[in-house]
């Protein structure tokens, strides 16, 4: 088998936790596996040079920010390439660059355009373990680009999917994923298994266990993903594509995101592309809209716009919408930083009903209010106040009982047979 193990910050957190990395490599090689290693920067690393930077400017220039940020996992290669070595395995690490990984210019947030990895493939014929820095790459002129933060993850997805490999195993502080952060539910379930499209919910709702580009990335390509821990040897959870038995479940996880902030605009004129103009104002700037609300006042003339935004561009994304209401002469524009949303998701909602209400329903019964709504064919996201975040995760996961030695009673929707006339 083709193996591609990605480690965390966490998991090469230290020399010791790197030689502990080293020998589950080596330990898999001798399995019998070709195995490609991808590192993040050593845990903390990251933040440390992000706070160099602005011990000298408060804003710095985003391409030098790429180029001082790609350096955190350029040491953990090097490092980690040292110790398979020590261990009597040949090894070599890559930068990004070497790698082949070529980017949109896109700075601190850049995407893949495409790999060629032919260095790697070079070193697994010659019985080399590569070691891959994660989370950067190049753009076609030569520029350094990072990808965003858990950007190691969309490095080993997209190599695995590059090198056509059996598994990228993505190794972390954690055993899998959890029905929901056991920090707050201590009874959280581990999930043997999770479709793409859950984990895709789960890691844009804020799960932190996978980023959300990394799988999408895997969706695309069909790439199996392995989340485990790096620290034992228990089983992890699978994610890949759907099957019979994950409909059974209406609900398999809840999430929370308290990195959301509300921009509301007032009473703007109510015509054809005004929210055209705005968003796409917003979409030039590469900040995500997440939900959007509009609501028509009575009169039909004006219209209010409520949008949420990751809270690290609220700043920006503000800045941009009052500038374009003042131009389509709308009386305001407000912000609200004290939110957090709180979701469910299961494939399962596809064929079950009531789901939705249900969680309305436990939301109000312990005096949550919800602020704004989204949904999807396998989620139902709520704004809520953020000093109910915990709450809501609680008794949320307490209603749909996705506890341990629990399973939850939603009643599938009533089939109707049409009858032959």
């Amino acid at each position: 088998m083709l193996i591609v193990q990605k480690y965390g910050g966490t998991s090469v957190g230290s020399i010791d936790r790197i030689k502990a990395v080293a020998e589950r490599v080596v330990r898999s090689r001798r399995e019998g596996n070709n195995v490609v290693v991808v590192v993040s920067a050593m845990s903390g690393e990251t933040d440390k040079l992000i706070g160099l930077a602005n011990q000298i400017s408060p804003n710095p220039d985003e391409r030098e920010m790429d180029l001082l940020l790609s350096s955190g996992e350029r040491i953990s290669s090097a490092l980690t390439a040292i110790a398979i070595n020590e261990l009597g395995f040949k090894s070599i690490s890559l930068t990004g660059r070497q790698v082949g990984i070529i980017t949109d210019k896109a700075h601190t947030k850049a995407k893949i355009e495409r790999i060629t990895a032919e260095r790697v493939k070079e070193a697994i014929d010659d019985g080399i373990i590569p070691v891959i820095a994660g989370f950067q790459g190049v753009t076609e002129t030569s520029e350094i680009t990072t990808l965003g933060r858990g950007g190691s993850d969309l490095t080993a997805v997209a190599v695995a999917a590059a090198l056509n490999a059996n598994l990228c195993e993505i190794y972390t502080d954690v055993d899998g994923v959890y029905t929901t952060d056991p920090g707050i539910v201590p009874d959280a379930r581990k999930l043997d298994k999770i479709s793409y499209e859950e984990m895709l919910e789960l890691a844009s709702l804020g799960a932190k266990v996978l980023q959300t580009r990394s799988v999408e990335f895997a969706k695309k390509y069909d790439v199996p993903v392995l989340v485990r821990s790096s620290f034992n040897d228990n089983p992890g959870t699978l994610v890949m594509k759907e099957d019979k038995e994950m409909e059974q479940v209406a609900v398999s996880g809840v999430a929370y995101d308290k990195n959301q902030a509300k921009i509301t605009v007032i009473a703007v004129h109510d015509r054809p592309g005004v929210a055209a103009k705005l968003f796409n104002a917003i979409a030039d700037a590469n900040i995500v809209v997440d939900i959007i609300v509009q609501n028509v006042s009575s009169d039909g003339k004006a219209t209010d716009i409520s949008f949420t935004v990751p809270k690290t561009d609220n700043k920006k994304a503000f800045k941009i919408t009052e500038g374009i209401a003042a131009e389509l002469g709308a009386k305001g524009v407000y912000l609200r930083e004290d939110i957090a949303k709180v979701s469910i998701v299961g494939v399962g909602m596809r064929t079950h009903s009531g789901v939705a209400a249900k969680m309305f329903e436990t939301l109000a019964r312990h005096g949550i209010n919800i602020i704004m709504i989204s949904t999807s064919e396998i989620k139902v996201s709520c704004i809520i106040n953020a000093k109910f975040t915990e709450l809501a995760v609680r008794v949320l996961h307490d209603s749909f009982e996705l506890g341990e030695g629990k399973k939850e009673k939603v009643k599938p929707k009533r089939k109707i047979t049409l009858k032959k006339n």
